[in-house]
């Protein structure tokens, strides 16, 4: 287990290098400039120039790459270009909102997801086996945007359950008023239940079908110590791969979802930061959101390793 846990430590930490490396080639290369954004309808070649020695963009590029990479080794991620502010504290006040949001879709989509999954694979080819694939299928197809605005349309416009913008006062928390992750939530919930619950009901199914659970059924085992003793610790090994990579997803999916109904996370400030060309701003984002897909990975490798000792001792 040693040896596993070193050998993925450093794959994690090769990944991150070289898409450490590509994000600041993408960046570098991207269309617009950012001392043009800050001058406006002030800017000429002198000006321009001037900002952008200014703002040490005039550099050679490895020389800048190098000072990013060594500046966020140690936990420095530099300021923002348009905002001047250090983007540790910009992030900071963002990141805790996105993960309220990605934690209460996280608590509410896994179990649900999981629990219809079990129950569709036990009980296959049957109406509410049935039933829940189709939907499943549906919300796979629907773009979040597109499911955002139908349960807008539903809950806020129809019905007036639930506001239609999450917008989070300045110095408060999505806490005070949890009504307004309930929208967001049940949309990012939508793709990762669909996912998740289809990985599991292939994986009982598969399970069940194997010799050693017809052979538990044949010597009078209940169904239910079957499941829990035999089909489920081999159907989930597959399963969580696939939860960690939509924990993953969730940091990077939130771009959709909070410019949808407005909340004031990551996604949002990922979205401004191309817009305005804040280029350090977008590198630290990016990184970040890298990051959180490489340890999620690691998380559902080590997880994976621990359930199935061949994995380990292999």
């Amino acid at each position: 287990m040693a040896r596993l846990l070193l050998v993925r430590f450093g794959l994690v930490a090769v990944t991150l290098f070289v898409i450490s490396f590509a994000i600041f080639v993408v960046t570098m290369v991207l269309p617009g400039d950012v001392a043009t954004q800050i001058l406006g309808q002030g800017a000429t070649p002198d000006n321009v120039a001037a900002v952008r020695h200014q703002l040490g963009l005039d550099q050679p590029w490895p020389l800048r790459y190098v000072e990013w990479v060594g500046g966020a080794v140690h936990g420095d991620l530099g300021d923002s270009l348009v905002q001047r502010r250090p983007i540790s504290e910009i992030i900071g006040r963002r990141i805790g909102n996105s993960i309220m949001l990605a934690s209460f879709t996280f608590l509410v989509a896994i179990p649900a997801a999981v629990a219809v999954g079990i129950w569709a694979g036990v009980k296959r080819n049957s109406l509410g086996d049935r039933a829940a694939s189709m939907l499943s299928l549906a919300a796979i197809s629907l773009p979040e945007f597109v499911t955002g605005v139908l349960l807008i349309m539903i809950f806020s416009t129809t019905l007036g359950w639930l506001p239609s913008s999450s917008i989070v006062e300045a110095g408060t928390s999505p806490l005070t008023r949890p009504q307004i992750m309930v929208l967001p939530a049940l949309t990012l919930t939508g793709v990762m239940f669909a996912y998740i619950m289809r990985m599991t009901r292939a994986n009982v199914i598969e399970v069940l079908d194997t010799n050693y659970v017809r052979s538990a059924v044949l010597k009078g085992l209940p169904m239910r110590r079957v499941l829990w003793r035999h089909v489920l610790p081999n159907a989930m090994l597959p399963t969580i791969s696939v939860i960690m990579l939509n924990t993953g997803w969730l940091l990077g999916g939130l771009i959709i979802v909070e410019n949808v109904f407005s909340y004031p996370g990551l996604g949002r400030l990922l979205l401004t930061s191309i817009q305005t060309r804040d280029t350090p701003l977008l590198q630290a984002l990016a990184l970040l959101i890298a990051a959180t897909y490489a340890g999620a990975n690691l998380i559902a490798d080590l997880a994976y390793a621990w359930l199935n000792p061949r994995v380990r001792f292999a």
